[in-house]
């Protein structure tokens, strides 16, 4: 495979005497001021525009403007018409839309659906500012606003929306966002090469109905070209007799609409994929294309669904991915190969464009929540070799690391002590959608190149996996003695599993680097859940919980662990919530804040949730059913015994323990997990009274550009904490 081409490399458009811009313009007054007659490209996004590094839309608009273009910002729009959506004119080349960096679902809305009351992303944290599924909202109001623009859709939501995915929300399959939104192009994942090569190519003249060659980019198709060999998907996992008589991986052609396609006679280009992957007879992957079931079919079987799922993931390796085509309706979407990561080259430079690190401005003394809590913090890579099921980095961001020099990761540590407003000496973190997976990669680029595993760390740690953290240890000791850098903290979510590997590692960052507390995420104590999570067991836990307080006695430190759970995953029983309870207890947790699952679009967990199979297997509609805790009082009793401290979830525990037969669990001794009595004044919640919960989305590193901007910031990750109980 020839190497991708540096996306700072392509000849400066030329309107590049005009940049750069102090802010991105957010209006005509500031366009004036530029010199400017017109936007080359408008971004439009649900955030407020803060121009930082860990905000998507910023870092798409800055890697735009270095390439020559203008580029002006429409942020938190009024979408009720298309007056606000002309702010700025018509762009001479397109729209950018993006929902932000959270799908607005999981923005607005809790895991228990409810209406959330705040926003992150917005000043002062105040809700109600963008609308359910912006990307479409705000694609529709760009067609109003100028008919003829051409449309480009991306960030998480868009990236994790690219085909037809179960929908939390209604309670059903929706179609790709892209016929939704009717927009002309989609780019899913870390989108700086594909969003550089549209723009260079549109500002050449060339239409955007002929742009349909570029990684990392999904578009509407007429008919699949002649030249293409159609691999059925079906020959992975057999599913099983179908419903419907025809054949869904059948190629259509211009025959009468009244004539039949044959499930016994399949057009000869079809070829199984089974035999593609195991015996390639000189075939070449550039010339074929994976037929994923149509929408209509997925939306109505939900074996078929699991099975697309599994395929998707399984396509996620961009160095042997090849494209995949999904029928909707007469037309097919068709999803090009993942982008080629960013060298690290490339993305030092994305990160050293000339940022303000600040909000934009227009939004005064008002405060960005989320802008408050990174405007500290260093991403130090992106992406996501974990491969947890209920998490939407790896779909969004890839397993294959994208790290940041150590040069450029100091040189950013230096430009917040000397730049940001209000900085005491304290990085908040150096980190990303992990904190431990910096210049983690396979030992040998051609096993990469054709590795399919869904994770390179479970069940167990892939042993070509470079796991040498004495990179990252010497990281940390040149930023934290950096003139003027007081502690640089760790506040990523740590790879524990990886971390109990080098025991140095562990050594360094809980003597230097941990501020009283350190978040870990062993998700649950059970093997079951964590079978389908993708999780490491409770033995890896307590290897490095060991450590850490081995480590923390020698610095004289008295520092805690702050494990996080999730409730009501796929696969969970109520006697599994029982057993993690009963943990807690032993150990003296107890969670201010519950975290329950939340279907997010594609992941592998949600396939799970909507068809009750495990897509971590070859799907076969045979294959026995898992367990999904659904239902309102199911969820709600998988978070209270999460927290069995609250004397509010007392009856709810002191009914479920009688019904499980665990009536010895309940009395006033150190013993039992609930007393039998009862606070005046508690336990009578109405049905539907609002519960404290937060939900994981994508972790919290991660600039959702159209890429998701780093793929994490991307949907901020929003976590529980657990407190140890005073003695």
């Amino acid at each position: 495979m020839l190497p991708a081409k540096n996306i700072f490399s392509h000849r400066k458009y030329w309107a590049h005497r005009f940049t750069p811009s102090p802010f991105l313009p957010m209006s005509k007054a500031e366009m004036d001021i530029l010199g400017w007659d017109e936007c080359d490209i408008i971004i439009v996004t649900g955030d407020a525009y803060v121009d930082h590094p860990s905000f998507g839309m910023a870092v798409i608009g800055r890697v735009l403007e270095a390439q020559g273009f203008r580029v002006g910002i429409i942020a938190q729009p009024d979408w009720q018409n298309a007056d606000d959506f002309r702010r700025l004119g018509k762009p001479r080349l397109f729209y950018g839309v993006a929902s932000g960096n959270m799908d607005s679902m999981v923005n607005r809305y809790t895991a228990e659906r409810r209406v959330r009351s705040d926003d992150a992303y917005t000043p002062n944290g105040a809700g109600g500012q963008r609308p359910d599924r912006a990307v479409i909202v705000y694609s529709q109001r760009c067609r109003e606003a100028y008919k003829n623009v051409p449309i480009v859709i991306g960030g998480i939501e868009a990236s994790l929306r690219r085909i037809a995915h179960f929908d939390y929300w209604q309670e059903k399959v929706r179609r790709s966002v892209l016929p939704d939104s009717k927009a002309d192009l989609l780019v899913y994942g870390n989108a700086e090469r594909a969003i550089v090569s549209i723009a260079h190519r549109l500002g050449k003249g060339e239409s955007i109905d002929t742009i349909r060659d570029l990684r990392g980019t999904v578009f509407m198709s007429q008919s699949i070209p002649d030249e293409y060999t159609i691999i059925d998907s079906s020959t992975i996992d057999t599913p099983g007799k179908i419903e419907t008589p025809q054949t869904p991986y059948a190629r259509k052609t211009n025959t009468d609409c009244g004539e039949k396609s044959q499930a016994s006679n399949p057009p000869a280009n079809v070829v199984p994929l089974s035999d593609f992957v195991i015996k390639p007879k000189g075939r070449s992957s550039i010339n074929t294309v994976v037929r994923i079931p149509a929408y209509d079919e997925v939306r109505n079987d939900p074996v078929l669904y699991s099975h697309t799922s599994r395929i998707l993931h399984l396509e996620s390796n961009p160095y042997n991915a090849r494209p995949m085509v999904q029928k909707h309706g007469s037309r097919d979407i068709w999803i090009n190969p993942p982008p080629i990561p960013l060298e690290t080259k490339e993305l030092d430079k994305v990160f050293e464009l000339p940022y303000q690190r600040i909000p934009h401005p227009f939004y005064g003394d008002a405060k960005i929540p989320a802008y408050e809590m990174i405007r500290f913090s260093v991403n130090i890579m992106r992406g996501c070799f974990g491969g947890c099921t209920f998490c939407s980095i790896t779909e969004h961001e890839g397993r294959i690391i994208q790290n940041r020099s150590e040069d450029s990761i100091l040189r950013e540590v230096e430009a917040i002590r000397d730049t940001t407003p209000g900085f005491t000496g304290v990085i908040s973190d150096l980190g990303g959608p992990t904190a431990n997976m910096w210049r983690l990669a396979c030992k040998d680029r051609e096993i990469e190149h054709h590795c399919r595993r869904l994770s390179c760390v479970h069940p167990g740690i892939c042993k070509n996996l470079n796991t040498d953290q004495k990179p990252l240890i010497e990281l940390y000791r040149k930023a934290r003695t950096l003139p003027g850098i007081k502690k640089v903290l760790i506040a990523s979510g740590l790879r524990y599993d990886i971390a109990v590997e080098n025991p140095d590692y562990v050594k360094e960052l809980v003597t230097h680097h941990v501020g009283g507390y350190l978040k870990i995420a062993p998700e649950h104590t059970e093997s079951g859940p964590l079978s389908k999570m993708m999780k490491p067991g409770m033995g890896t836990y307590n290897r490095f919980k060991e450590m850490f307080e081995r480590f923390s006695k020698e610095a004289g430190k008295e520092q805690y662990l702050i494990p996080y759970f999730i409730a009501a995953h796929p696969g969970t029983q109520d006697v599994d919530m029982l057993n993690l309870a009963i943990w807690l207890k032993q150990h003296d947790f107890r969670a201010d804040q519950v975290q329950a699952f939340l279907p997010s679009p594609m992941s592998m967990a949600t396939a799970m949730w909507h068809s009750g199979k495990n897509p971590l297997k070859r799907v076969r509609r045979d294959a026995e059913d898992m367990y999904v805790p659904k239902g309102r009082k199911q969820r709600r009793l998988h978070k209270a015994f999460l927290r069995y401290h609250d004397p509010e979830n007392w009856p709810l525990l002191r009914e479920a323990l009688r019904k499980m037969g665990k009536a010895n669990l309940i009395g006033n001794g150190k013993q039992h997990l609930v007393p039998n009595y009862q606070p005046s004044g508690t336990g009578r919640r109405p049905e539907g009274t609002r519960t404290a919960s937060k939900q994981r989305f994508v972790t919290k590193h991660t600039n959702s550009q159209f890429k998701n901007g780093a793929g994490n910031k991307s949907g901020d990750t929003q976590k529980k904490r657990s407190h140890r109980k005073p003695s």
